[in-house]
């Protein structure tokens, strides 16, 4: 039988902490460091391993995430099965969201990390590597796109959300649950998410940046006013409850719609953008009628990363309502 081939994209983060800094440690493994301290990856696949960045997750940017994108195709063009990205916790969930966009082809795409450093007890980077890489390899995982494994669970990467600052479990999927998990070395997948929707990025698109700003109880408004003059090309909003925001604001928001485009997603993270349930000013319905974009079941950070991704790719602004509604559609 031919052994899958499996490399692994180190890009610094938690799991590669080893060092200490002048206040705690910093990333210093490289990825063929993490790939030496686990030998029992080379009964997977045939395990290959370099370095892309070595930073902090919270350090990583668009052109980072677009970086990695373009080595994890070339990877696959050579011949390799499936990649894994060691990174921070910090954004793992959008650099997956990004790779489940930017990465065609039916290649497993594998996410992960660690939340508690190689020099601590119970560090679990070693055995979260070791489940992304039998993941990566496994013909199971074939057509899933984007996926984060972490803790034994495997989850999609339109659904993830990291909700703890320090818990191993803090990879949870709200919207439904891990789509698969891990058993005795075994690669277990239960549910499959509908198709995955690809685009292309040019090499010379222009940085276009978006906002995300946060609604709260008695917000005036001055973020939403200050988003229009800082040079954004588009906005993400969190609105209140189901897409919600104090009646003052609509004037604010309708007027940034003729600006640029205003997506509106929850700051609960979690279910539906609604569309046609509440009537008063500033609901869902009013605030839709005023230009605004629902953002489906996208949470605030992924419908940000999808809207500078359609920006940069030149997407028209009268498509970009279409790749918002499709994320639970067969």
């Amino acid at each position: 039988m031919v052994r899958p081939r499996v490399h692994i994209l180190g890009l610094g983060g938690t799991i590669a902490m080893a060092g200490a800094g002048e206040r705690g440690v910093v990333p210093n493994l490289t990825a063929e460091d993490l790939l030496r301290a686990v030998p029992q990856l080379a009964e997977a696949a045939d395990v290959t391993a370099s370095s892309l960045r070595m930073v902090a997750g919270s350090h990583l940017t668009i052109e980072d995430l677009l970086a990695l994108a373009q080595e994890a195709q070339r990877l696959l063009a050579s011949g390799v099965d499936g990649v894994v990205v060691t990174q921070g916790t910090d954004t793992i969930e959008e650099v997956a969201f990004g790779l489940d966009l930017l990465v065609p082809g039916d290649a497993p795409l594998v996410v992960t990390g660690a939340m508690r450093n190689p020099r601590l007890p119970g560090a679990d980077g070693p055995a979260n590597l070791w489940g992304a890489v039998l993941v990566a390899a496994s013909p199971q995982a074939r057509g899933l796109g984007g996926l984060v494994v972490f803790n034994d669970e495997i989850h999609a990467a339109r659904f993830v959300q990291k909700t703890h600052t320090q818990s191993p479990a803090t990879f949870r999927s709200r919207q439904a649950g891990p789509i698969g998990w891990l058993a005795e070395g075994r690669v277990r997948v239960a549910l499959r998410p509908p198709r995955r929707y690809c685009l292309q990025v040019p090499a010379d698109a222009p940085p276009l940046q978006v906002g995300l700003v946060t609604l709260c109880l008695g917000d005036d408004g001055r973020l939403l006013r200050a988003a229009g003059d800082v040079g954004y090309a588009g906005l993400v909003l969190e609105a209140l409850g189901g897409g919600h925001a104090l009646p003052p604001l609509v004037p604010i928001l309708a007027s940034l719609v003729e600006r640029m485009p205003v997506v509106m997603a929850s700051r609960t993270g979690c279910g539906e953008v609604l569309t046609r349930t509440y009537g008063f000013p500033g609901s869902e319905s009013d605030l839709i009628a005023h230009g605004l974009i629902p953002a489906g079941m996208l949470d605030g950070p992924k419908a940000r990363l999808l809207l500078t991704l359609l920006l940069r790719a030149g997407i028209a602004r009268d498509q970009i309502a279409a790749w918002y509604s499709q994320w639970l559609d067969g």
